[in-house]
Formats: structure tokens, sequence, C-alpha cells
């Protein structure tokens, strides 16, 4: 057990004081813990891997299916979840600057609401981090078989998780600077397809220029329509919540991670309208041959074929590589906070003595992600909304730990900061996830059975103690 006797008037200002953040006894010894991991990472570097985790293309794998559940009013489900995440992300925010420790939300709602929530934020978080690798592998697999049909997925998924594998082991700097060229990459892909598809638009290809109708069709507009169709987009979203999983590896100090959570999520949420907005206008009477083909099917529309060829390595590289990468480091981290909590095995909390990464996490999720990877290769509708579920599901037990840290026992004050905006992000994310598709939340609810089944074996049957003295 890590106990921590802390006054107060720390808890009362958002946490503890924060030393030197370039020194290596750093904020994670306020709590009880040793500095274990490289802090290296500068705030830049934080905001590039949030932009390479939630990435700027990434509307073209989802695309077929938020169209079909919007009726085609894809950059509005966009929006919707932008300002979801805005108010989530400014909890994160929050919480960054009160606990700037490895665990992220886990850490958070753990220290800010109660011991037992901690859990659970942290296993529904495990479902989303633990999934998407998996994810992005089928997505990229999937979109190579259009070249080589005769490779099977299961090879492709395999020398995904091999490579990505390989990037983490080498440290936390050595993947910031791969981040950095794969960012370059997508924007450049991006780039391409916005000027093709506006000098479509300008030569009279579909609605013939930009419209307001992705935006609000009156003709085919509803709430729960929208909402049901942002239970997909906002996939495209979740990442920016990684960049709390480094706050042990910056050297920005406590309130970068903040920062630079906000401004990678602006930055994206903008690009993702962007690009959805003149790909809902060039696609105008479209019919798609499958959800899955649907975005590479507007792009060979925009720019002919060699911008469809384009679009799909982008989005392989993107999303089998730069994105399933950073994945894997966040959940890496997460299951390196707990383990050395005592929620998980010990083993999972080694550190390489050499490269400072959690390499037996590292080496779990990769195993992991191949077996999920190979499982789900037929199914990535059911498979994309089961990972949201754990992220907004983990996103609700933050709003809470925000208010019950800084506005009921920290006496903040600060009524807009501290309850009205993680109200609203609140009340967002549950609207969502009731408008979720049915199995998506039957899959959940079972996780969450299985984790108060670990959890009753942790506590009752083998006696272990497993709560923070806060």
């Amino acid at each position: 057990m890590v106990a921590f006797n802390r006054p107060e008037s720390e808890v009362s200002d958002g946490g503890p004081p924060h030393p030197d953040p370039h020194t290596q006894e750093d904020v994670s010894s306020g709590f009880g813990y040793r500095q274990e991991l490289h802090r290296t990472l500068t705030t830049t570097d934080l905001v590039v891997y949030g932009l390479v985790f939630m990435v700027p293309i990434a509307p073209y794998a989802v695309f077929g299916f938020v169209w079909s559940d919007s009726h085609g009013m894809v950059p509005l489900a966009y929006l919707v979840g932008l300002v979801g995440m805005l108010f989530t992300a400014g909890s994160y925010a929050a919480m960054s600057r009160a606990f700037p420790l490895a665990g992220s939300v886990y850490a958070y709602v753990q220290r800010g609401l109660h011991e037992l929530a901690g859990f659970f934020s942290g296993w529904l978080i495990l479902l989303d981090y633990i999934l998407v690798p998996a994810l992005l592998y089928v997505v990229s697999a999937i979109a190579l078989q259009q070249f080589v049909p005769r490779v099977p997925a299961g090879v492709w998924v395999a020398g995904f998780v091999a490579v990505n594998l390989a990037v983490n082991l080498l440290g936390i700097r050595f993947t910031a600077q791969f981040n950095r060229y794969m960012l370059l990459m997508e924007l450049i892909a991006l780039g391409l397809f916005v000027a093709c598809g506006l000098l479509a638009l300008h030569r009279g290809v579909g609605s013939g220029g930009l419209t307001l109708a992705p935006i609000y069709n009156p003709a085919t507009f509803s709430l729960a329509t929208v909402v049901g169709a942002t239970s997909i987009a906002v996939l495209s979203f979740l990442g920016f919540d990684g960049i709390s999983t480094l706050s042990e590896e910056t050297r920005g100090g406590a309130r970068s991670v903040g920062r630079a959570t906000l401004l990678a999520l602006v930055l994206v949420g903008g690009l993702f309208m962007l690009q959805t907005w003149i790909a809902t206008d060039v696609a105008r009477g479209m019919r798609f041959s499958s959800p899955e083909s649907a975005f590479y099917e507007v792009s060979e529309r925009a720019g002919g074929t060699w911008l469809r060829l384009a679009t799909v390595f982008a989005n392989v590289i993107a999303s089998g590589i730069a994105n399933a990468l950073v994945a894997q480091a966040a959940v890496s981290r997460i299951l390196y906070a707990m383990a050395r909590d005592g929620k998980l095995p010990a083993a999972l909390a080694k550190i390489h003595p050499r490269y400072r990464t959690p390499y037996v996490s590292t080496a779990v999720v990769a195993c992991v992600s191949l077996v999920v990877g190979l499982f789900f290769a037929a199914h990535v509708d059911i498979l994309s909304r089961v990972v949201n579920f754990g992220a907004l599901t983990s996103f609700l037990l933050l709003h809470l730990a925000v208010i019950r840290h800084y506005f009921l026992r920290g006496r903040s004050g600060a009524w807009l900061r501290h309850l009205v905006f993680p109200l609203a992000g609140f009340s967002v994310i549950a609207y969502v996830l009731y408008e979720m598709d049915g199995a998506a939340k039957l899959l959940g609810a079972c996780w969450i059975g299985l984790g108060a089944l670990y959890y009753l074996l942790l506590s009752v049957v083998m006696k272990k103690s497993v709560a923070l003295e806060i």
C-alpha cells in the first residue's frame, strides 16, 4: 500500500507544491513514488503526441459509418463530439495539475473521488486503450487488402504489432522523435485531400461548393440521430486523454499537460470538421460500396485514383503505426501505474534498466492487441463502439472527481470551472452513452462485471489492501 498524509492546505489548492520540473526527484515523489521513468518530453512533444494519438486524418477510417448514422451530417457529429470532449479536456487539465502522475484518469479519480471509483475508471479506460491498438491494426489491414487481397489480414496485424513493440521499447524520447515525422506525413496527406476536394467542388463535383447541409439538414436532422453518430465520431477524439499518461515523463511542469491537452484537442477538432465538411459535399449523390471504403471512394471522386491510393497509404501508416504506437505507449503507462499500486500483477510495473520504459506492460499490450485484432477483424463497427464505451464511462467519473476534489473538498469557489463545466461534460457524455449501440453497451457492461469480480478477488478472497490513504 502507498500511503499519503497530506495537509488540508495542499488539498484545497489542487495539489502538492511543484519543485523544479527538470529534476529527477520531482512531483511524483510528493505522492510517495520514486521517479523511474525518463523525464524528457517538452510541451511541444506532448501536443505532437496528442495529435498523433488522435490522428488528424482519423475520419478516413470511420467516415462511412458516421455518414450513415448522421444522415450525411458528418461535421455536425464531430462538432458535438468536440464540445463534449472540450469539457472533458478541461477536467483532465484541472486534475493533471493536482495529480501529475502517469495513471491518467485512474490516478485522478482514485485521488479526487474514491479509491473504488478509481479502480473502475482505470479498468474502463483499459477497455479503451487495450482495444484501440487492435482496432487500428484491423482498419489498416482492411485498407491494405484492397491492394494485396491474397495476404491475410492477420499477417498485416502481426507486422504492425511487431514494429510498434520495437519502437516503444526503445524509449519515450525515440518515440517522440518518431511521432514528429508521422505527424508531418499525415498533415501532408490531409493537405492534398483538402486542396483536391476544394478544386473538385469548384469544378461542380458533388454539391458544387461548400454548403450548410453537412452542418444542418432540416429534412433529416434529429438530435438522437446526430448523437448516435457522435458515439462513433468521438472515437477520433480519443487520444487527447493519453497525454496525461506521460505526466511523469514531461519536463515542462504540471501545467504543461493541461495546456497540451486543450491545444491538441482544439487543433485536431478543427481539422476533423474541415475534412469531413469537404468530403460530405464532394460525396453528395454517391452510393458507397462499403462503409469501410467510403472515404477512399470520395478521395477518388475528388482527385482520381492517385489520390485514393495516397489516402489509403496515409491512413495505413497513420493508424497501423503512428496512432497504434502512441496508444500502446499510453496503455502501458496505465498498466504500470495500476501495477505499482497493487491492482494488477507487480510484473507490469517493471522498468527496463536502460531505456526506462515499462517493458513488460508494453509487451503484454502487444500480445493482447494481436489476439483482439485477429478476433475482431470482421467486426470493425462493433469494436469501435466498445472502445468508446470504456473511455466515455471513465470520463463520467473524471468529471465527478473534479467536482469533489476542487469544489466540494477544496472549496475552490470556481463555480464555472469546477462545477458547471464538469456537469456539462458529464451530461453530454451521458447522453452519447445513452444513444450508443445496444451491443456495445452490453459488452461494456460485461467488462464492468468482470472488473467487479477481479476487484472482489483482490480485496475479499486475497485480502489484499489496495486503498490509497489520501
